[in-house]
């Protein structure tokens, strides 16, 4: 699924010439064996296939000289380029590479990128346990469900060039007093929302005050602060008919309205100081898509009579649709986009036996991410930096960046694996376990999303 883009002119010429030039080379082959092998002909015969070789020769250059003319007047047509590739051509302004970048101040008040790195050890360990943190859900309490190693708790994120301070539960919730925040998104933000509330809860213990019924929605009230902690469940961010289980069995594929974004969030906006948006892993997913309420395609349904609709055109269109309703919203919030999240199951995908064994940090040079997740993060870039272009023109409208993506696939030690249940292997390593390399122990590497996470918000 790697995105290229190629000069169709060369692609086709060349397409054309290589079955003439394979011809010409077995006549070549042809024209030596004959004087190789017919030697005792006669030096007519031996004229005659000469004449036949040049005659052939003659025709190929003929057909070349066309085929080159006609690739010239195709000079002067449109090469298709997509909107993503359209997007990273143009150069962002000046005045939004810092927020594109990530960039905030070190603990000594330097610049500092804080989302390239590397992973360092830290003997000292995560600031909260499985344990002493009540909101971990089952299948990302990793050590209660049995995993038996414990080094990927040992590790902290260290920019390069620079360092961030330690996160202080304390000093952001008495910033925090009178504040509501929401996490719009996936299961992902549900990782991500439980590792916040654990690092919060050393300092408060929040209540749960509602919740829909699958639980998957939720909110949490810090009593001595009066903040407010919401949890939106909308794995598309849009309006969506999922025919989907718990356990990723798909009845019918997800029907998307790729043009209205999902009122159960919007429908909210208004009441948040704070907003984190994230996209995520369902977009891979089989689906309809649907614009001004008819169907226009299909990503990746062979057995429906459906146009094909690529995940760049869909992507784009919810991005986009997103950051034209924060423009034109009269709230105006700070709005905190958290970049793709990579996976890193090997020797298969979640369904076909997929595996994440490793226990410990890749190094920066070990793995860059599969090309998929490239290709949506920089969609997501190419969207974000335009949005912040126009930024000074949404009266009031605060937009950051929160890009995991590279701390993220380095940390293929850090998921839950087989342990997402109980104990998988009491009855014998040879069980067959479905393996989770998407969504992250606790404690563990997520907890770094909202150490720089909340660095954005204070530095503001």
């Amino acid at each position: 699924m790697t995105p290229f883009f190629y000069d169709h002119r060369l692609c086709s010429l060349a397409a054309a010439a290589t079955p003439l030039l394979a011809a010409a080379r077995f006549l070549i082959s042809v024209k030596e064996g004959m004087t190789m092998d017919w030697e005792p002909w006669q030096a007519l015969q031996r004229k005659s296939n000469h004449v036949v070789v040049k005659l052939l020769f003659l025709a190929i250059f003929v057909v070349l000289s066309f085929r080159l003319l006609f690739s010239l007047f195709d000079e002067f047509r449109p090469v298709p380029v997509s909107p993503a590739d359209m997007a990273a051509r143009e150069a962002p302004a000046e005045s939004m590479v810092a927020d594109v970048l990530g960039l905030g101040d070190d603990i000594n008040g330097n610049r500092c990128d804080l989302f390239t790195g590397q992973w360092i050890p830290n003997p000292s360990g995560p600031t909260y346990t499985n344990e002493s943190c009540r909101f971990i859900e089952p299948p990302q309490n990793c050590m209660k469900n049995g995993r038996p190693d414990t080094e990927y708790l040992f590790w902290r994120w260290k920019p390069n060039d620079c360092d961030v301070s330690p996160f202080d539960a304390k000093r952001f919730l008495d910033t925090m007093k009178n504040k509501n925040w929401a996490l719009v998104g996936d299961s992902i933000l549900r990782n991500q929302v439980q590792s916040l509330i654990c690092l919060l809860s050393k300092v408060e213990e929040p209540v749960e005050v509602d919740h829909d019924e699958q639980y998957k929605s939720r909110r949490w009230h810090f009593h001595s602060h009066n903040f407010n902690i919401s949890l939106i469940w909308s794995p598309f961010l849009i309006k969506a008919e999922i025919f989907e289980n718990d356990e990723g069995v798909s009845k019918s594929e997800s029907r998307l309205h790729i043009d209205t974004l999902d009122h159960k969030w919007t429908s909210l906006y208004n009441s948040f100081d704070y907003v984190v948006i994230s996209g995520g892993q369902w977009f891979l997913k089989s689906a309809i898509y649907v614009e001004n309420n008819k169907v226009v395609g299909c990503h990746y349904c062979p057995k429906l009579n459906l146009s094909e609709i690529s995940l760049e055109y869909a992507y784009n269109r919810v991005l986009n649709a997103i950051y034209s309703f924060i423009k034109t919203s009269e709230h105006k919030p700070i709005v905190i986009y958290r970049t793709w999240t990579p996976q890193h199951f090997e020797h298969g995908e979640w369904f076909s036996g997929g595996l994440c064994n490793r226990t410990e940090p890749y190094k920066a040079v070990e793995s860059g991410g599969r090309d998929v997740d490239n290709f949506m993060r920089t969609i997501e870039l190419n969207a974000f930096a335009k949005a912040v272009a126009a930024e000074e023109t949404w009266s009031g409208a605060r937009l950051k960046l929160l890009d995991t993506f590279q701390l993220a696939v380095l940390r293929p030690d850090a998921h839950p694996g087989p342990y997402r249940a109980f104990h998988p292997f009491e009855h014998g390593k040879t069980v067959k376990v479905q393996y989770d390399c998407l969504h992250w122990c606790l404690p563990g590497a997520i907890d770094v999303w909202n150490d720089l996470m909340i660095k954005l918000v204070m530095d503001e």
